[in-house]
């Protein structure tokens, strides 16, 4: 029999002794304890005692111990926290703790979630998820999810499940001819996508310079009777969400004129998609039933920690096509094998976190969370308004952008407010004028976060820097 190297005898005593974890979890409660107090954006000391971990590649074995106290020690104080109440960048959420807690016992279990055989837990959470997606959504039954890192990835599993079933439609097997003298797609969408949309777009052999753009309104809303003429070749990309304003497109309309010419619709609902799940919000996304396929983030605004995002497509077999993948060593079984519905086979089983927090929630929860952060949004205008700051759209659902008096000025008290640690926001440019751009995604966010932050936002407008 082998004998043991000493390194082995090392990490096998590791976890017998549970010392190494026990200071993992020392430290992971210090930094709860202070997270809603600290400063929103690390400091320049943070910041400067990162210089630490620039070294080279050790030769031989690290301490554990030394290692756990060097992220806690410079690692901690050098972390954004999001998961507190006053971070309004990016549209980047929480995490609701008993989703965080079930991600501490998912990281232990370690399991890929490529196959049944792999996972069973893994297989069946993704089989009661989807389940509980489509009920909370109110789309289509039968729908299929796949659980990936984020929109980003989502977006690009739904824009190629449309991509080659519109190209199937046409007589063209794109996994077996590839996109070389394969039918043309009309791909439409408004002026205004998400980045992201482009990105995929590339990726998939559906560049930027065919793609026909729609123009918006002064929220960035596609506006449907400007499209262009629609056919069975046409993928419609729809967007639950701007990304500066919170706009939705009109959605229910777009899809009746794309369903009556045979075209595909994608929503791309990164945030936004969630409104569906709250009655005071649902009208942004009437009509969304009627899509082909859907993106959305469980870590933006239902709180699911990182990465956790889901594609949802109607033709469960036009994603299972796009995503395929075969060789005589992967072992398929009748129960759910999840890399039908992503792009990769190693897969983390982010889906216990997405479980955990649809099952703390519950429908009421999703709904009360939506709401709040709806409502915080619009506290957030109106109290900047009533100190001179200019709103500059229809606050809808949880975006808000602001603008000071001139542009210089509105720069100036950004750089202030990212500087002061108070809160953080991000920028962005708006018309072609320079805002703030507020993202209330957080659980932990309370009215006093509001009125903390808005505080800030008067003394940043007054800083000279």
């Amino acid at each position: 029999m082998d004998k043991k190297t000493d390194l082995q005898i090392e990490m096998f005593a590791q976890i017998q002794t549970r010392k190494l974890f026990e200071q993992a979890k020392s430290y992971a409660y210090a930094y709860l304890d202070s997270v809603f107090d600290r400063n929103v954006f690390p400091t320049g000391e943070a910041i400067k005692g990162l210089e630490i971990f620039d070294e080279p590649l050790p030769a031989t074995p690290g301490d554990p111990i030394e290692i756990l106290h060097w992220l806690h020690e410079y690692g901690s104080p050098a972390t954004t926290t999001i998961t507190g109440g006053r971070y309004f960048g990016f549209v980047n959420g929480s995490s609701v703790p008993t989703s965080l807690a079930a991600r501490w016992l998912s990281d232990v279990w370690d399991q890929n979630a490529a196959l049944y055989v792999i996972s069973p837990i893994a297989s069946q959470l993704e089989t009661t998820c989807e389940k509980w997606l489509v009920d909370l959504l109110d789309i289509p039954p039968g729908t299929a999810a796949g659980f990936v890192s984020g929109t980003s990835s989502a977006t690009l599993c739904g824009l190629a499940a449309a991509r080659n079933e519109l190209l199937k439609r046409q007589g063209w097997d794109v996994n077996a001819e590839g996109l070389f003298g394969a039918p043309a797609i009309r791909v439409i969408l408004g002026e205004q996508a998400h980045a992201t949309v482009f990105k995929a777009l590339a990726l998939l052999g559906l560049g930027r310079a065919r793609v026909e753009t729609v123009p918006v309104d002064n929220q960035g809303r596609m506006i449907a009777n400007r499209m262009p003429e629609l056919d069975a070749s046409c993928l419609v990309i729809a967007q639950a969400g701007n990304v500066n304003s919170g706009a939705f497109d009109p959605i229910a309309e777009i899809c009746e004129r794309a369903r009556n010419m045979g075209a595909w619709v994608h929503v791309d609902g990164a945030f936004g998609l969630w409104a569906a799940a709250s009655r005071s919000r649902k009208y942004l996304t009437q009509g969304i039933e009627m899509a082909d396929s859907w993106s959305v983030d469980a870590h933006k605004t239902l709180n699911s920690p990182y990465d956790c995002g889901i594609v949802l497509c109607k033709q469960r077999e036009a994603l299972v096509s796009a995503m395929q993948a075969t060789a005589s060593y992967i072992l398929y079984s009748d129960k759910r094998d999840g890399m039908h519905y992503t792009p990769e086979m190693s897969r983390r089983a982010r889906v216990v976190e997405l479980w955990a927090t649809l099952k703390a929630l519950g429908k009421d929860g999703v709904e009360e969370l939506v709401d709040r952060l709806c409502e915080y949004a619009g506290q957030f205008a109106d109290l900047l308004r009533q100190q001179g700051f200019r709103i500059l759209n229809d606050v809808v659902f949880n975006q808000v952008l602001v603008a000071c008096d001139t542009p210089e000025q509105t720069k100036a008290t950004l750089d202030n407010i990212q500087a002061s640690g108070e809160c953080w926001c991000g920028g962005a440019l708006w018309n072609g004028e320079p805002v703030i751009r507020i993202s209330v995604c957080s659980w932990a966010t309370t009215s006093e976060d509001v009125e903390r932050s808005v505080a800030a936002f008067i003394k940043a407008r007054r800083s000279k820097g």
